[in-house]
């Protein structure tokens, strides 16, 4: 009976079509224009947790966008704050699935350019270094997105790994890393956002637009700053379509 039980919920999970998405969004600024294209409303808060959460539908779905927060106005960025929040917003609201959209680091090695939008199939952190049988695997921490080979023609946009790290510069051994994954993009949350996803059984995509190349020889912060406005208005351009072909659908069909 409890094998019945066991395979009857397996089913339903595989059939679940998806109503509910919610999107992990690090930074102030790289989401609110899509807040404001959805008209979205913000969630009273909910001491004393940290994150900031907008609501709303969007052609019969409903949609919420998660923040880590705020610190002296300044956006929460980094890994501990991006797993929080995920795992937050499952305990809160059990989303269908998870959207983690934001800006990242581009390879020009790898045909990467400012603009380019990137959905992302693998993870893993390229700045854990523990040098010691079983650990080093563990803390390097790779995962995988939800396969979404339909969502990815269905964008036009580009796919592979991401890296993840707590700086916004890096350092030979991280580049070393980077490159042994084959990154096409680097940030500060997406693999820590991965292992609150698998933690909580809910599927992943992420969705990541370049405002600075990593192999360009520019400062990475200058580039960054001169290119954020305009990758946070292509999420808004591009997120309504990512709903638009996610909602309704199982996690198999995308």
């Amino acid at each position: 009976m409890q094998d019945c039980c066991g395979l009857s919920s397996m089913m339903a999970a595989q059939t679940a079509r998806i109503g509910k998405v919610a999107f992990l969004v690090a930074m102030k600024e790289e989401a609110a224009p899509f807040i404001a294209a959805l008209g979205l409303t913000r969630r009273p808060a909910a001491a004393p947790q940290p994150t900031i959460v907008y609501e709303g539908s969007y052609k019969g779905a409903t949609v919420l966008v998660y923040s880590p927060g705020e610190s002296d106005g300044k956006s929460l960025v980094g890994t501990d704050f991006a797993f929080l929040t995920t795992f937050l917003a499952h305990q809160t609201d059990k989303p269908d699935l998870f959207v983690n959209a934001g800006t990242c680091g581009g390879f020009a090695k790898r045909g990467g350019a400012i603009g380019d939008v990137y959905v992302v199939d693998k993870f893993q952190y390229h700045d854990r270094r523990v040098a010691i049988p079983g650990y080093d695997v563990m803390c390097v921490g790779e995962r995988t997105s939800q396969p979404s080979p339909k969502l990815v023609a269905a964008l036009g946009c580009k796919t592979g790994p991401c890296t993840t790290g707590n700086s916004l510069d890096y350092i030979p051994d991280d580049t070393a890393r980077m490159e042994s994954f084959g990154a096409c993009c680097k940030d500060m949350e997406a693999a820590s956002i991965a292992w609150a996803a698998e933690l909580t059984s809910t599927p992943l995509v992420a969705v990541k637009v370049v405002t600075d190349i990593v192999d360009g020889g520019k400062p990475t912060h200058e580039e960054f700053l001169a290119n954020l406005q305009t990758a946070a208005a292509s999420l808004q351009d591009v997120l309504p379509k990512v709903l638009d072909h996610c909602v309704g659908k199982t996690k198999e069909e995308l």
